[in-house]
């Protein structure tokens, strides 16, 4: 599928039975390089911050349950936000979370350097990406969702004739720009109205109000919001595409990378990474 070429094998708490059938799964981490909390690896190379003692993040904090803004507290949370707290208090750093931005802004930050350390915000492992910056081993593995509204002439349909019902000019079907659920609508819905937007809430409240054939996003995303927030939608097929989630790095920096690799790797054994799949989850996965 277009743009979809993993290089190894995106509100509160979700209580999803079987959410392992919703197409996300948790990834061993294999590789990395110790390190310490004078930003120096093992092997005597200095990483850089862009802030002594903090790991500065950005990311798009609209893709619940992996990370999305407390109502009540006006702070990032979710499963991305708590794995690099976690990432960063092994580095002995202390995690530190920019302002929300657009999601195809993220990895052109990056490149551009001097703003933050990392981007994390769900995002798939990439080829076209990988040529732009760096990214951590992969740390989730998820599938995309086509959204429909509950009793819709979409409901119910299979695969074939829902994508050729779908797959007509009159028909608007919208995703997250910059996204792999937006390159996948382009390639097997081409003779559909794509429209991207700048979050799958967006999305997903335009299909509600029936603006919006359908929408597509990450599994787990629109598994959650369906059960949460959007009980009039479903999920009318699940697209294996077979995406991995990394953390996003400066080419430059590959010290950084080793030393985030090597956190992540430590979190696998240490069964933290079991523990966040639980509160954020539902369940270890």
């Amino acid at each position: 599928m277009k743009n979809i070429h993993a290089t190894m094998t995106r509100r509160n708490f979700i209580h999803l039975s079987g959410f392992a059938g919703a197409g996300i799964a948790t990834l061993g981490i294999l590789s990395g390089c110790s390190n310490s909390s004078d930003n120096t690896a093992a092997s005597g190379d200095s990483y850089t911050l862009v802030e002594d003692g903090k790991l500065t993040a950005i990311g798009d904090w609209s893709f619940p349950p992996l990370e999305s803004m407390d109502e009540n507290t006006g702070e990032v949370q979710g499963f991305d936000i708590d794995l690099l707290k976690a990432v960063a208090e092994k580095m002995g750093l202390e995690a530190n979370f920019l302002p929300t931005q657009k999601f195809d802004t993220l990895v052109p930050t990056i490149t551009q350097g001097g703003r933050a350390d990392v981007a994390i915000s769900g995002i798939t492992i990439t080829d076209e990406r990988l040529e732009q910056i760096d990214f951590t081993d992969a740390y989730l593995s998820s599938n995309q969702g086509l959204v429909v509204k509950i009793g819709s002439q979409f409901d119910g349909l299979d695969e074939k004739a829902l994508i050729d019902a779908l797959n007509t000019p009159e028909n608007q079907v919208s995703a997250q720009s910059g996204t792999t659920g937006g390159d996948w609508i382009q390639e097997n819905l081409p003779n559909c109205t794509y429209v991207p937007l700048d979050d799958p809430i967006q999305s997903m409240t335009g299909v509600s109000s029936g603006l919006y054939s359908a929408c597509v996003s990450d599994l787990p995303v629109v598994s959650n919001l369906c059960n949460e927030s959007y009980t009039d939608l479903t999920v009318a097929l699940q697209i294996p595409t077979g995406e991995e989630y990394g953390i996003v790095v400066s080419k430059d920096n590959p010290e950084l990378t080793a030393a985030i690799n090597e956190a992540l790797k430590e979190l696998e054994e240490d069964g933290t990474m079991d523990e966040l799949q639980t509160k954020w989850f539902g369940q270890t996965i």
